[in-house]
Formats: C-alpha cells, sequence, structure tokens
C-alpha cells in the first residue's frame, strides 16, 4: 500500500544540518589556523633575515635593476627597500617626523645598506631618503628607503 507518507522525500534532519555547520565551521577554523601559522612562519623568516644576514649579491642585483628600472622610466628616485618601522630603534618617529639622525635609528639589513649608500652611492652623487609608506590605523606602517638621482636644487 502506497499513501502520502511513502511518497513524500525525507527531509534532513534538523540535528544532521547542524552537525554539518559545525563540521564546516571546524574545517574553516583549521584553514584559518594553517594560514596563521604560515603567515606567522613567513615574518619570523624576514625578522631573521633582516637582523641576522647581510645584504647580499642577489639583493644588490634587485636594487640595481630597481635603478634602472626607474631610471628608464623617466624618474629620479626609487624605492630599494622597505620594511616595518617596528624595526627602527624608535618605531619610526624619527624618520616620520624628517628629525636629524633618523640614520641612527635603522638596525639590521636597513642599517647595513644606509651604510652601503656612505660608502659607495653617496659619493657617486646618489642621496637616500628614508619615509613612512603607510599609516595603518594611523599609525607609521613601513618604511621605504629611497635612492635619488635627481639634482639638488641651487
Amino acid at each position: 500500500m502506497t499513501g502520502p507518507a511513502a511518497s513524500t522525500p525525507s527531509m534532513t534532519s534538523a540535528e544532521e544540518l547542524r552537525k554539518r555547520a559545525l563540521e564546516l565551521q571546524l574545517l574553516e577554523m583549521e584553514r584559518q589556523e594553517k594560514i596563521q601559522a604560515r603567515e606567522a612562519k613567513k615574518h619570523a623568516d624576514f625578522v631573521e633575515d633582516f637582523f641576522r644576514k647581510h645584504i647580499g649579491d642577489a639583493e644588490r642585483t634587485v636594487i640595481k635593476r630597481l635603478v634602472s628600472k626607474a631610471a628608464a622610466d623617466g624618474k629620479f628616485e626609487a624605492m630599494i627597500y622597505s620594511f616595518p618601522s617596528s624595526f627602527c630603534s624608535d618605531s619610526g618617529r624619527a624618520i616620520n617626523n624628517f628629525l636629524p639622525g633618523w640614520q641612527n635609528t635603522l638596525q639590521g639589513k636597513a642599517k647595513e645598506l644606509y651604510d652601503l649608500f656612505e660608502e659607495i652611492g653617496r659619493p657617486q652623487g646618489y642621496g637616500l631618503k628614508a619615509l613612512v609608506i603607510n599609516f595603518p590605523g594611523g599609525i607609521p606602517g613601513d618604511i621605504g628607503l629611497f635612492l635619488t638621482w635627481e639634482k639638488p636644487v641651487e
């Protein structure tokens, strides 16, 4: 005997739907944890590289390419390096306020780049400036080091 109940398709129970929703939430949480772990590792590697390693040939080659490209585009400066303002000994305060002696707040590879500039760049007529290049939440974010070659105004 076939009645109306036999021909009605069965519905998924509310309990099964709640269970599936929880499973999806758990999968999303696991995915987010993996992303956060990957980002934390990437940041830790960057910090290690910035403070423990030296400017290598590969980085020098990239800087030369950046400068050549900017000059070919008719520009008079190129951002050759960027790093978090928190890597400065004063969290970027001197750079943000254009204070004399800002270069004394540099650390790690930024300091090494500044020293290379003094040794090689300045004698060849280049300039170097540091600027805060973004302000997340209204506070200094990243610092950009710019190599310049525009003739000074007399």
